[in-house]
């Protein structure tokens, strides 16, 4: 009766346990609603490049969980970070629904030198997970120019090596073992995964044995995939375990990682397309534990799809995975004890039939130098219907390359893998080739390796509601306003911005606070743009000392190991050669590429406008005295002004101000109203006298003939020089700076063979990238169409279609051509 009793209590108790982990679990879940997390993506139009050429990019931003265009971030940071880990360029991308697109200009005169270089992105928001959300991609950068190599380096490195100690090859290669779950278990068997790498992280293929400490050999082992394989162990209570390593003739010996005599071993097998898990311990563990109360998550993403509680009362426990409750991608299975601690974990790659049929064709698969080509981009599902989606498309010239398997990082490579795991993959895009039957398989052993996970550092996720790094709309302009004299802060104060952008005119307003801090947020403006600031107290005069905030967000800490271009890839020495070849057969000699020149003439003087025969004007030249502000010149020039310049401009007779224009931009109808009157005034301090070349003004009926009703108090037309400077005068209460707002995106320059023009050179007749777009959207029909022409040379050219759809499927297609004569 009593050990009745007893069995009653524990079951009552294990009961109590599972109850208490499964509604701890489902309350952390509730509580823990899902992440608003941007995930980022650079679409690059190919990896490598020659000094002078460009580079360009299209951004996608999507939701962490889910791939679904994120539309929160409007300012996306993208870096270029040189071999000696510096930002040689960076550009704040404009993101709209997500979508962005830009480029770098790769010349010497920027500081390029070749070299392997990183691509660097994220918005402000992303920094708050350090490294985890940002997009890293590594290009390169050639000199086809450059001298020839040395050759005694060659011979040199092509020397067979000498005899060595174990320890000196110890550093030829490298070699890790990675346990299946996480760690070894006494009398429990194993997969136990490793992964060999060179002195440079390339992957190397090796063979070895496992031996026991009694000298026997227990297991043996080679390399399948990328330096990669696996072997069973099944560990022995007192018996410790060494591995002997063989590779291109050397030999290393390294230990095993440590058993554990208790725990917990998470594993998965695939089998038919099916996935089954099974949880294992030994009989010391039962015997410490007995009805171990476990718990399996499975999460993909940061959420949770699969739960399951339940006790061990075996040595193995085992249920099938229903796979068709998770989403595609990665997916994290990770043991709980009672406690919440973790006890072993698994990646697993879960792939997905998506109904998307995206085709990427051309009309011919030959053309003739020079010919046109007409790319269809199709997007539909297996029924027919149209996918809408966003693409970015590239056509680039292979120059002799031969391995044209589209290996390297792609959009699925990235958001449904590299983004998942640690460190860098090599040839990403294997694992995302249909044609490679067995793919998943080394997929698998990948993530056995990289993916691998070892609990002694893990801890619970701390949430927290308060984040340092907020998202951005828009760029800001902030700062405070104090006392001319001490530092007491001035509440209330009028701080007035203009905005002097190339795409238009924008003037804004706000008052400061308790503390004399002011903030113009989520503006939008491209290029070098000048701002002109100015404070004024609550009787509208000039006061106050304005303080303003940096201007451009710092950037986060460089983590890239930069590294020289081996001078023995086959590969990269073909495409080298080749560039040179056709570069030096079509005229293009390095000063053609290296840099890019800018005409700059002086503008005419005086200008014309359409209207100077009717106005009369003053033409600014080296007789024109010296002024400190705009108003002093218009008093100088316009004899027929009104003085009092400073509250409003106007002509003496009427009584409403003169509407000003510029560059025959009109700046603002002059309403009645005092705050229109203040914008101008602030827009007019903005622009300095040295920049002004002619005034014309009429105050007749003239006016009002041109500009109607906008022009019955006379107009002023002010005409400026094209690059105005870039300094000013500033005073306590004004401040007038030239910053960087948005990256003003080129468009990418596509020559017609029949047709003059100015940009086509001998460099387009050859040049690498035939066609770049970054923005490909399918029409109602599901289809999209490109034209562009080929270069003179005979090669094979390489289509590239990479993308996302509005339902967060990524998508990569290649397709080729050649071009013969």
């Amino acid at each position: 009766m009593i050990n009745f009793l007893n069995d009653l209590a524990k079951q009552l108790l294990n009961s109590l346990l599972i109850a208490v982990l499964a509604t701890t679990l489902l309350y952390a879940q509730e509580k823990k609603s899902i992440p608003s997390i941007e995930k980022i993506y650079v679409h690059t139009d190919r990896t490598t490049y020659t000094l002078g050429e460009s580079l360009w990019y299209k951004a996608y931003t999507v939701y962490a969980y889910n791939h679904i265009l994120f539309n929160e971030s409007n300012i996306l940071y993208v870096e270029l970070i040189s071999p000696d880990s510096k930002i040689i360029a960076r550009n704040k991308t404009f993101l709209e629904g997500g979508l962005g697109h830009g480029d770098f200009v790769l010349s010497d005169s920027e500081g390029v030198k070749p070299g392997i270089y990183q691509i660097r992105a994220y918005t402000n928001y992303s920094r708050n997970f350090d490294n985890d959300f940002v997009f890293k991609k590594e290009i390169e950068i050639i000199d086809v120019f450059e001298k020839e190599k040395d050759k005694e380096t060659k011979a040199i490195a092509s020397k067979p090596v000498a005899s060595k100690t174990k320890e000196v090859l110890k550093n030829t290669f490298n070699l890790q073992f990675f346990p299946e779950g996480g760690s070894l278990l006494n009398n429990v068997q194993s997969m136990v995964a490793f992964k060999a790498v060179d002195a440079h992280g390339n992957p190397i293929e090796v063979e070895g044995k496992v031996v026991d400490s009694t000298g026997d050999m227990v297991a043996f082992f080679g390399s399948l995939h990328d330096g990669m394989g696996k072997f069973q162990l099944t560990p022995i209570k007192g018996k410790q375990y060494h591995a002997v390593i063989s590779s291109k003739g050397k030999e290393i010996e390294t230990q095993l990682p440590k058993v554990n005599d208790q725990g917990f071993v998470l594993q998965i097998k695939n089998i038919d397309d099916r996935v089954f898990v099974s949880v294992r311990t030994n009989d010391e563990t039962i015997l410490k534990q007995p009805n171990a109360t476990l718990a399996v998550i499975g999460t993909t993403r940061g959420v949770k799809y699969f739960e399951d509680i339940f006790q061990l009362s075996e040595t193995v426990a085992a249920f099938e995975l229903p796979k068709t409750d998770f989403p595609e991608g990665i997916s994290q299975i990770t043991l709980y004890d009672a406690n919440l601690k973790p006890q072993s974990e698994r990646l697993l790659y879960i792939e997905k039939e998506q109904d998307v049929e995206v085709t990427l064709t051309t009309d011919k698969k030959q053309y003739e130098p020079l010919e046109k080509v007409t790319v269809n981009v199709s997007s539909k599902t297996k029924e027919g219907s149209t996918v809408p989606a966003s693409y970015s498309l590239s056509c680039w010239d292979t120059n002799g390359a031969t391995n044209l398997e589209n290996y390297g990082i792609s959009i699925s490579s990235y958001f449904l893998m590299e983004s998942d795991i640690r460190g860098r993959v090599n040839n990403p895009g294997y694992y995302f080739n249909p044609s490679n039957p067995k793919r998943l398989e080394y997929l698998d052993l990948l993530l056995l390796t990289q993916g691998w996970r070892d609990f002694l550092w893990k801890t619970l996720p701390k949430v927290t509601d308060s984040l340092g790094f907020k998202k951005e709309n828009g760029l800001t302009v902030s700062g405070r306003v104090k006392a001319l004299f001490g530092d007491k802060p001035k509440e209330n104060y009028n701080v007035s911005l203009t905005v002097f952008s190339k795409r238009g005119l924008n003037g804004l307003r706000t008052l400061t606070d308790s503390d004399g801090k002011f903030l113009f947020k989520d503006l939008a403006f491209f290029g070098k743009t000048k701002i002109y600031l100015n404070s004024k107290n609550d009787k509208w005069k000039s006061s106050g000392m304005l303080v303003l905030d940096s201007l451009n967000q710092s950037p986060m800490a460089v983590d890239f190991k930069g590294r020289n271009i081996s001078n023995f890839e086959p590969e990269l020495n073909t495409i080298e050669e080749t560039i040179y070849k056709k570069y030096v057969m079509n005229g293009v000699a390095p000063e053609n590429i290296l840099d890019e020149i800018e005409v700059i003439a002086k503008k005419p003087n005086p200008i014309e406008s359409m209207n100077s025969n009717l106005f009369r004007g003053f033409v600014v030249d080296e007789k024109t005295p010296s002024f400190t502000d705009i108003f002093d010149l218009f008093r100088y020039a316009i004899p027929t002004l009104d003085p009092n310049t400073f509250e409003s401009v106007k002509f003496t007779r009427n009584t409403g101000g003169a509407l000003i224009v510029v560059n025959q931009n009109i700046i603002l109808d002059p309403d009645p109203d005092y705050d229109g009157a203040i914008f101008v005034l602030d827009y007019l301090r903005g622009i300095m006298p040295d920049d002004v070349l002619k005034i014309e003004y009429d105050n007749s009926a003239v006016s009002t003939m041109i500009y109607g009703n906008q022009g019955r108090n006379g107009v002023i037309n002010i005409y400026t020089k094209e690059e105005r400077s870039n300094t000013s005068k500033n005073t306590f209460n004004s401040i007038s700076e030239v910053i960087d707002g948005f990256y003003d995106a080129r468009v990418f320059y596509s020559p017609e063979p029949n047709v003059i023009s100015l940009e086509r050179d001998n460099t387009t007749a050859v040049r690498n990238t035939l066609y770049w777009n970054p923005y490909i959207h399918p029409d109602q029909t599901g289809v999209s169409e490109a034209n562009y022409y080929n270069t003179e040379v005979e090669t094979t050219i390489n289509v590239s279609l990479e993308g996302i759809t509005a339902t967060g499927i990524p998508v990569v297609v290649h397709s080729s051509y050649s071009v013969k004569r």
